[in-house]
This record gives C-alpha cells, structure tokens and sequence, in this order.
C-alpha cells in the first residue's frame, strides 16, 4: 500500500487565512502537509504571490484548491483529488462559508469536528432557534412571498430583520415602524430566509468555547459595543477579553453556553457565540458559530492569556488532548472613528501601523508579563487607501483599530482613550 504523506485540510478564504497563518505554520512544524480549500471569493493571485514569498506565512501551504461556492455539492468532488494523495488527519473550517462542508467531511471521514449536525444549524440562525427555544427571542420566519403584506402587531415593535445565513452584521437591521419592516425584508435576497425577532435588551457579549469529545474545556467572554445606540445597525465598534463582570454574571454566560453547545451537539472544535444578558439576569442567544470568531478575538485572548490558540485549535482538529489557560491581562480591540472621505493614510504616535489589507500579513503581537503597564501593540487598519469611508453600517465599513492590552486591574477605558488620541485617519474630502 502506497505510503501517503499526513495532511490537514483547512477551509476558508484569503482574508482569513492571512490572519489565522499561524495554523499553517504550526501544522507544517509538526510535519504535516497544509491543504486549503477556497471559494471564488479569494483572489488566486494575490494568494498565490504571498505563497511564493518565502518570507510569508502563507508559504506553509502546501496545496490549494478553489471551488465555486462554499458549500458540500462544490467541496466534496474537488477535495477527493487530495485525498488520494494525502492521509488527512484533520479538517477545519476558518470562516463561517465553510463551516457546513468541513463539518460533514470531517464526519465522512470519521475524524474530529463539530459535527454534520452542529454545523448545518450553525450555518442557519433559523434552525439555531428551533435547536434552543429557550434562549431564543420571540421569532417569525417570512417566506419571500409573504414580505410585502407581512405585518407585526404593535407591540412586538422594536424588531430586528436579520438573513438567516448571513455573517459579520450584514442585512441586520433594526426596525420601529411596519414601514421599516417592509423596506429591511425587501432588502432579504428573494433566496435567503428572512427573519424577524423580538430585539433582545442587555448588554452584549460573546461566549468562545474549546470542545473535546463533547465536553466544553475552555470558556472566555467577551464584552461586545456596537454602534446599535446611534444607529439602526449592530456594526461591532469593540471587543474586551475577559469582560469586566461579576463572577455571576460570567457563569451565568458561560453556564447559558455551554447548554447551547450541548443542544446543538458540537463535539470538537472552537466555537463563538453571542449573547445578550438582560439586567434581570435573562441570557439571549443572538447567534451560534461552529468556527473561530472574528476580528482580532483570537489575537486578544492569546493576549490575555499569554498563549497563541492556534496550536490548541489544531489539537482539537487532530484529536489530541488538548488545554488553554485562563486570562491574566485584559485585552481590547477598540475600532476607531473615521471622518467621511476617501482614505488616504492612518498614523500613529508610538504605535505600529499595519495594512493587512494591502499584503494579507498580520503582526505578531507578543503577550506581555501579566503585570507589565498598558501597552499599545498595534494599529490594524482593514480598508485600502482610496476608499470612500462614511457610516459603518456593516463591518465592512469600518477603517481602522486599535489593539491594547493592561493588567486586570487597570482602567482600560482611560488607557484605550488615551492611546486613541495618538491616532489619526487621514482622508481626502
């Protein structure tokens, strides 16, 4: 019998891998071969350019293959190539387009994985609700047919129009009147399912969890902003790792997670899940993720932490046992107001400004002893100059961040203030 090098088979698209490289790195110091599996959405040149350059991340991959859509009738005939040549160990999905292949590939071929299950109802905010009825608000799915007479009594107003499989805030909306009702439905693609919610009150947070054979081994919370306050949408403005809570009202979201997980199903694997925790102590699902979370969370928590959780991820993929520790500094990702206009430079007094936009590369932060001062590690600016910058209605339209970290014991809203004022986004009217 032929003797077939040992792989990992990752999914996602270019935006993603470049921010999650260390996976690629680390599967190729243990001597495993990186497979990638990426839709149309990734620009083959641009990944094939950072592939060559042996300086970048991205060299780690050993073979990629582009498929038309992320789904399970386009993944599945293109990987089997690669798995004729390779004995893959594990597979994992980076991005949330993925999250449904790489789960029922993950059980086909009988290796770690959140499950076929979990990931179908991952991919689906509809099924998430029908899956925990208990967590969920008050919900009616409108048929495409249905959106233009569809009608809501008074007072299940405010609402919130959502598309059912969407990611990153897009489509979400915030409505008042039956006359925003019927515009944010028209706005639903006649294919996608469109959802109409009871809006949730309390403050937001997000759940990441590790899962082994079905047990939740790590939990971390996240304090959530949005721009919900002075805006009809929920663009993300900030992310802290660990929130600042009291004890029980951290258990009480850890605790409302972990039986979300359980109902779910999720076996392996790193999810992230999102909460609102009502001043009654009543705990919400917005929504439930079976991937890593985005932005810079993964960044924050190995900032808090002190460890990178990429290694960890790729235990769970592989099934080895697997640990994380708990945090020791609190970490913040604070996005940053922009004047309206086309961009053109972000500067930064002391601060290290990148562009991962413009060469996929992401700085290493490096976490700090637990008791070092605030430290400013980076400015990460997500747009291309030239750019129109106006209201960020989705995370689309933010333009730049800032990532600082202190001790648990610190004011981090003073710091993040103060390292904030050493930031200037520049634009050309």
């Amino acid at each position: 019998m032929a003797h077939h090098p040992q792989a990992v088979l990752f999914m996602g698209d270019l935006v993603v891998l470049a921010r999650q490289a260390r996976l690629f790195t680390e599967t190729r110091r243990r001597g495993l071969a990186a497979l990638v599996v990426v839709s149309a959405q990734t620009d083959m040149e641009l990944l094939e350019q950072a592939r060559a350059d042996r300086t970048h991340p991205l060299s780690a991959l050993t073979e990629v293959v582009q498929v038309p859509e992320a789904n399970v009738a386009s993944v599945t005939p293109a990987v089997q190539p690669l798995l004729r040549r390779y004995d893959v160990q594990g597979v994992m999905s980076v991005g949330e387009p993925f999250v449904e292949p790489a789960g029922v590939l993950a059980d086909t071929l009988g290796l770690p994985g959140p499950g076929a299950k979990a990931a179908s109802i991952c991919r689906n905010k509809l099924l998430q609700r029908f899956s925990v009825p208990e967590f969920s608000p008050y919900f009616e799915a409108v048929p495409a047919k249905q959106r233009s007479d569809f009608r809501l009594p008074e007072e299940r107003f405010p609402a919130v129009v959502k598309p059912a499989g969407r990611f990153y805030s897009s489509g979400v909306r915030s409505v008042s009147t039956h006359g925003e009702l019927v515009a944010a439905l028209s706005a639903v693609e006649e294919h996608e399912i469109a959802l109409v919610e009871a809006r949730a009150r309390g403050r937001e947070f997000s759940v990441e969890a590790l899962v082994q054979g079905d047990e939740v081994i790590w939990s971390g919370v996240n304090a959530k902003e949005s721009n919900e306050d002075v805006s009809d949408y929920f663009t993300e403005l900030s992310h802290t790792c660990p929130a600042d809570l009291p004890s029980s009202e951290e258990e009480a979201l850890v605790e409302a997670n972990r039986e979300v997980l359980r109902q779910v199903g999720v076996r392996d694997g790193i999810t992230h899940a999102e909460y609102r925790l009502g001043d009654d102590g009543e705990v919400v699902l917005m929504e439930v993720a079976a991937r890593l979370p985005g932005d810079t969370i993964t960044f924050l928590w190995e900032l808090a932490t002190g460890q990178p959780i990429e290694p960890v991820l790729l235990d769970l993929a592989l099934g080895v046992p697997a640990d994380y520790p708990q945090p020791r500094r609190r970490s913040r990702q604070y996005f940053l107001p922009h004047p309206h206009g086309a961009l053109a430079d972000v500067t930064a007094e002391g601060i290290e400004v990148s562009w991962p936009t413009r060469d996929n590369r992401w700085p290493v932060f490096g976490p700090l002893d637990a008791a070092a001062p605030a430290t400013a590690h980076s400015v990460l600016v997500g747009r291309m100059p030239g750019d129109v910058l106006g209201d960020q209605v989705d995370s689309g339209h933010r333009s730049a961040s800032l990532l600082i970290d202190a001790p648990l014991d610190a004011d981090l809203d003073a710091e993040t203030e103060r390292a904030a004022e050493r930031v200037e986004i520049v634009v050309d009217p």
